[in-house]
Protein backbone atom coordinates (compact mmCIF):
# COMPACT_ATOMS: atom_id res chain seq x y z
CA UNK A 1 0.00 0.00 0.00
CA UNK A 2 1.43 3.24 -0.87
CA UNK A 3 -1.55 5.65 -0.72
CA UNK A 4 -4.13 6.42 1.30
CA UNK A 5 -7.13 8.12 -0.46
CA UNK A 6 -8.17 11.72 2.01
CA UNK A 7 -11.10 11.28 4.28
CA UNK A 8 -13.90 14.34 3.04
CA UNK A 9 -12.64 16.66 5.91
CA UNK A 10 -9.12 16.71 5.14
CA UNK A 11 -10.27 16.33 0.53
CA UNK A 12 -9.87 20.32 0.23
CA UNK A 13 -6.56 20.75 2.25
CA UNK A 14 -3.71 21.53 0.59
CA UNK A 15 -0.69 18.96 -0.38
CA UNK A 16 0.94 17.69 0.88
CA UNK A 17 -1.19 18.11 4.40
CA UNK A 18 -3.86 16.09 2.01
CA UNK A 19 -2.52 13.00 1.81
CA UNK A 20 -0.03 12.78 4.70
CA UNK A 21 -0.37 9.39 6.47
CA UNK A 22 1.57 7.29 9.10
CA UNK A 23 2.45 3.92 7.76
CA UNK A 24 3.89 0.79 10.04
CA UNK A 25 5.04 -0.59 6.74
CA UNK A 26 8.51 0.14 5.63
CA UNK A 27 11.10 -0.80 2.87
CA UNK A 28 13.65 -2.15 5.18
CA UNK A 29 15.72 -1.72 2.02
CA UNK A 30 14.85 1.57 0.99
CA UNK A 31 17.71 4.04 2.08
CA UNK A 32 17.89 8.19 1.96
CA UNK A 33 21.02 9.94 0.38
CA UNK A 34 22.77 12.73 2.70
CA UNK A 35 21.12 15.57 0.95
CA UNK A 36 17.54 14.26 1.63
CA UNK A 37 18.66 13.71 4.78
CA UNK A 38 19.47 17.72 5.22
CA UNK A 39 16.71 18.70 3.51
CA UNK A 40 13.91 17.18 5.76
CA UNK A 41 16.66 18.77 8.68
CA UNK A 42 16.00 22.36 7.02
CA UNK A 43 12.36 21.75 6.55
CA UNK A 44 12.92 21.58 11.03
CA UNK A 45 15.40 24.17 10.92
CA UNK A 46 13.01 26.94 9.21
CA UNK A 47 10.00 26.16 11.98
CA UNK A 48 8.80 29.00 14.02
CA UNK A 49 9.83 29.44 17.22
CA UNK A 50 9.39 31.47 20.04
CA UNK A 51 11.70 34.48 19.88
CA UNK A 52 14.11 32.19 16.85
CA UNK A 53 15.19 30.74 20.29
CA UNK A 54 14.87 26.95 18.18
CA UNK A 55 14.63 24.94 21.10
CA UNK A 56 15.65 21.40 19.79
CA UNK A 57 17.95 18.71 18.78
CA UNK A 58 17.25 16.17 16.32
CA UNK A 59 19.44 12.75 16.73
CA UNK A 60 19.74 11.39 13.15
CA UNK A 61 19.67 7.12 13.25
CA UNK A 62 20.12 5.22 10.38
CA UNK A 63 20.31 1.21 10.39
CA UNK A 64 23.42 0.17 11.05
CA UNK A 65 24.53 3.06 12.97
CA UNK A 66 25.55 2.88 16.85
CA UNK A 67 22.47 5.51 18.06
CA UNK A 68 20.03 3.52 15.33
CA UNK A 69 20.99 0.15 17.85
CA UNK A 70 20.75 2.72 20.70
CA UNK A 71 17.00 3.71 19.74
CA UNK A 72 16.22 -0.18 18.60
CA UNK A 73 17.17 -1.06 21.91
CA UNK A 74 14.13 0.84 24.07
CA UNK A 75 11.84 0.07 21.55
CA UNK A 76 8.38 -0.71 23.12
CA UNK A 77 7.17 -3.90 21.67
CA UNK A 78 4.45 -2.70 19.85
CA UNK A 79 7.12 -0.56 18.10
CA UNK A 80 9.86 -3.23 17.85
CA UNK A 81 8.35 -4.70 14.57
CA UNK A 82 8.28 -1.99 12.65
CA UNK A 83 10.42 1.34 13.42
CA UNK A 84 13.68 -0.58 12.63
CA UNK A 85 12.64 -0.71 9.34
CA UNK A 86 12.67 2.78 8.43
CA UNK A 87 14.71 4.96 6.21
CA UNK A 88 15.99 6.65 8.79
CA UNK A 89 14.61 7.55 12.11
CA UNK A 90 14.81 11.19 13.91
CA UNK A 91 14.59 11.44 17.81
CA UNK A 92 13.74 14.73 18.89
CA UNK A 93 14.73 16.73 22.44
CA UNK A 94 13.76 19.87 23.60
CA UNK A 95 15.73 22.16 25.53
CA UNK A 96 13.46 22.84 28.95
CA UNK A 97 15.95 23.54 32.22
CA UNK A 98 18.40 26.68 32.20
CA UNK A 99 21.81 25.15 32.03
CA UNK A 100 24.42 26.01 34.63
CA UNK A 101 27.03 26.66 32.16
CA UNK A 102 28.26 30.31 31.60
CA UNK A 103 26.82 31.68 28.66
CA UNK A 104 24.89 28.90 27.72
CA UNK A 105 21.66 29.59 25.95
CA UNK A 106 18.10 29.84 27.53
CA UNK A 107 15.50 27.53 27.42
CA UNK A 108 12.46 28.09 26.42
CA UNK A 109 9.10 28.23 28.49
CA UNK A 110 7.58 27.13 25.04
CA UNK A 111 9.90 24.16 23.74
CA UNK A 112 7.75 21.53 23.25
CA UNK A 113 5.30 23.73 21.29
CA UNK A 114 7.94 24.55 19.54
CA UNK A 115 9.45 21.27 18.53
CA UNK A 116 6.29 20.02 17.51
CA UNK A 117 6.04 23.03 15.04
CA UNK A 118 9.59 21.71 13.53
CA UNK A 119 8.60 18.02 13.96
CA UNK A 120 5.44 18.77 12.03
CA UNK A 121 7.61 20.60 9.47
CA UNK A 122 9.66 17.38 8.78
CA UNK A 123 6.95 15.28 8.35
CA UNK A 124 5.30 17.59 6.08
CA UNK A 125 8.73 18.18 3.90
CA UNK A 126 8.73 14.09 3.83
CA UNK A 127 6.00 14.04 1.91
CA UNK A 128 6.48 16.60 -0.42
CA UNK A 129 9.26 14.40 -1.38
CA UNK A 130 7.39 11.75 -1.72
CA UNK A 131 8.49 10.27 1.44
CA UNK A 132 6.16 9.16 4.56
CA UNK A 133 6.49 9.88 8.63
CA UNK A 134 5.66 7.23 11.30
CA UNK A 135 5.66 9.85 14.84
CA UNK A 136 6.07 7.62 17.93
CA UNK A 137 6.67 7.90 21.44
CA UNK A 138 6.93 4.05 22.33
CA UNK A 139 10.37 3.91 23.60
CA UNK A 140 12.22 3.86 27.00
CA UNK A 141 12.83 7.80 27.22
CA UNK A 142 15.33 7.50 30.30
CA UNK A 143 17.16 4.84 28.74
CA UNK A 144 17.54 6.26 25.33
CA UNK A 145 18.69 9.88 27.00
CA UNK A 146 21.26 8.09 28.81
CA UNK A 147 22.71 5.98 25.86
CA UNK A 148 22.40 8.96 23.81
CA UNK A 149 24.54 11.23 26.27
CA UNK A 150 21.39 13.58 26.36
CA UNK A 151 22.47 16.49 28.86
CA UNK A 152 19.60 17.05 31.88
CA UNK A 153 18.84 20.33 29.82
CA UNK A 154 17.35 18.88 27.13
CA UNK A 155 14.16 16.38 27.67
CA UNK A 156 13.48 13.21 24.71
CA UNK A 157 10.02 13.09 23.51
CA UNK A 158 9.97 11.04 19.99
CA UNK A 159 10.86 9.41 17.08
CA UNK A 160 10.18 10.48 13.59
CA UNK A 161 10.48 7.33 11.62
CA UNK A 162 10.79 7.93 7.72
CA UNK A 163 11.00 5.98 4.73
CA UNK A 164 8.53 4.62 1.72
CA UNK A 165 6.09 1.90 2.14
CA UNK A 166 7.41 -1.44 1.72
CA UNK A 167 5.70 -5.02 1.53
CA UNK A 168 3.13 -6.38 4.01
CA UNK A 169 4.41 -9.80 3.62
CA UNK A 170 7.53 -9.05 4.85
CA UNK A 171 6.36 -8.42 8.05
CA UNK A 172 4.47 -9.80 10.78
CA UNK A 173 0.27 -9.36 10.56
CA UNK A 174 -0.20 -7.78 13.37
CA UNK A 175 2.29 -4.67 12.08
CA UNK A 176 0.75 -5.42 8.77
CA UNK A 177 -2.74 -5.00 9.91
CA UNK A 178 -1.68 -1.37 11.61
CA UNK A 179 -2.15 0.26 8.00
CA UNK A 180 -5.50 -0.62 7.17
CA UNK A 181 -6.98 0.54 10.58
CA UNK A 182 -9.67 3.38 9.88
CA UNK A 183 -8.54 6.42 10.12
CA UNK A 184 -10.18 9.04 11.75
CA UNK A 185 -10.26 12.31 13.69
CA UNK A 186 -12.59 14.18 16.31
CA UNK A 187 -15.30 16.11 15.42
CA UNK A 188 -14.39 20.10 15.51
CA UNK A 189 -17.24 20.36 17.40
CA UNK A 190 -15.57 18.70 20.27
CA UNK A 191 -12.27 20.88 20.42
CA UNK A 192 -13.30 24.50 18.34
CA UNK A 193 -14.42 26.35 21.17
CA UNK A 194 -16.73 29.96 21.09
CA UNK A 195 -17.33 32.02 23.92
CA UNK A 196 -16.51 29.45 26.72
CA UNK A 197 -14.42 26.80 26.74
CA UNK A 198 -17.56 23.63 25.57
CA UNK A 199 -19.22 25.83 23.53
CA UNK A 200 -19.37 24.87 20.12
CA UNK A 201 -17.72 27.94 17.08
CA UNK A 202 -20.59 28.19 15.02
CA UNK A 203 -20.05 29.12 12.07
CA UNK A 204 -22.05 31.31 9.68
CA UNK A 205 -23.67 30.01 6.58
CA UNK A 206 -21.78 31.85 3.69
CA UNK A 207 -24.31 34.35 1.96
CA UNK A 208 -25.46 33.73 -1.21
CA UNK A 209 -23.21 35.95 -3.85
CA UNK A 210 -26.11 35.53 -6.48
CA UNK A 211 -25.09 34.63 -9.76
Amino acid sequence: MTDRAPQPTAAGLAEPLRSRWSPSVYDDAHRLSSTEIETLLRAAQWAPSKGNTQPWAFFVCVPGTPQHERLVATLSRGNAGWVPRASVVFVTTAHVRESEEPGAASYSDHALYDVGQAAAHLTLQARAMGLHAHQFAGFDHDALAEALGVPATHRVLTGIAVGVPGDPAEVDERTAARDHRDRARRPMEEWVFGGRFGEPFVTAPLADSGP
